[in-house]
């Protein structure tokens, strides 16, 4: 259970910073820190709202973005409970796992889980059920209850390195806020492109996939250098860019072929 600090709700409205030119700075960097961190989440959203109809993913998407800010405000406003889940709690071998390792192991299992099951249903070529409202609205619960576990997950990491960065709780919740509103504009634009292109969609799965042994590495304290993993996923998803425009240039040339075909048999 969550336990709020008072001492930290209060300063959540201590706005004495913004008069300060390294706050700023501070905030700024916390937002982009945010935003880069949230790219997991956004793919995660996208994949799974993608199995509602057309006209409920947008109020899903708009629910588990607005799920993840609630968590993340809630970790922050409760940090002291947060900071204890790296207190030792269990022994496994030689590895001592505190709170939070064994909350990223259980999420980092969840995702490969999830995504290993995405991967063999895309692969194998089912057809996507279809949806009656009785079903949809279960759906959608679903939907929102996993999205709910996987925020916790990504959010301790980035709650942890906030506080580590800032000092004022209300430039973290601030920079949460504005990370998340950015993730809003823009999740509708990676849901519809992911759904459009099939290649993609495997390509997100796999980082899913990427992303959940790396959690499950953190909580037996084998750290990665994050910088590497988000270089691989940009690298990864330049080349898959190219393959798309590739694709998209070869399919034009071939309907402007057909159609002077056409033109010259009439």
């Amino acid at each position: 259970m969550i336990i709020l600090d008072p001492l930290l709700a209060t300063s959540a409205f201590d706005f004495s910073w913004i008069t300060s030119t390294e706050a700023w700075i501070a905030l700024l960097t916390l937002t982009v820190m945010e935003i880069v961190l949230g790219i997991d989440n956004i793919v995660f959203i996208s994949i799974l709202v993608d199995k509602l109809p057309a006209e409920q993913r947008p109020r899903a998407r708009f629910l588990g973005l607005g799920f993840a800010m609630l968590t993340r405000i809630l970790l922050l406003l409760s940090i002291t409970w947060v900071m204890q889940l790296k207190e030792p709690l269990l022994q496994i071998s030689s590895y001592d796992l505190s709170g939070k390792d064994i909350i990223l192991i259980l999420g980092g299992l969840f995702l490969l889980w999830k995504s290993t099951k995405e991967l063999h249903h895309k692969v194998e070529g089912h057809a996507e059920p279809a949806h009656d409202a009785s079903k949809a609205k279960a759906m959608l619960g679903t939907i929102l209850v996993q999205i709910a576990i996987l925020d916790i997950v990504f959010s301790l990491d980035s709650v942890i390195t906030a506080v580590g960065m800032v000092q004022h709780i209300s430039i973290m919740i601030l920079a949460v806020m504005i990370a998340v509103g950015f993730m809003m504009i823009f999740a509708a634009s990676v849901n519809n492109f992911i759904s459009r292109h099939p290649t993609v969609k495997v390509l997100a799965l796999s980082f899913l996939l990427l992303i959940g042994t790396t959690l499950i590495a953190e909580g037996f304290q084998i750290h990665f250098q994050k910088g590497f993993v988000y270089f691989a996923m940009a690298f990864s998803v330049f080349v898959e860019m190219l393959n798309v425009r590739m694709k998209s240039k070869s399919e034009r040339l071939a309907l402007e072929a057909e159609a002077q075909r056409r033109g010259l048999e009439s």
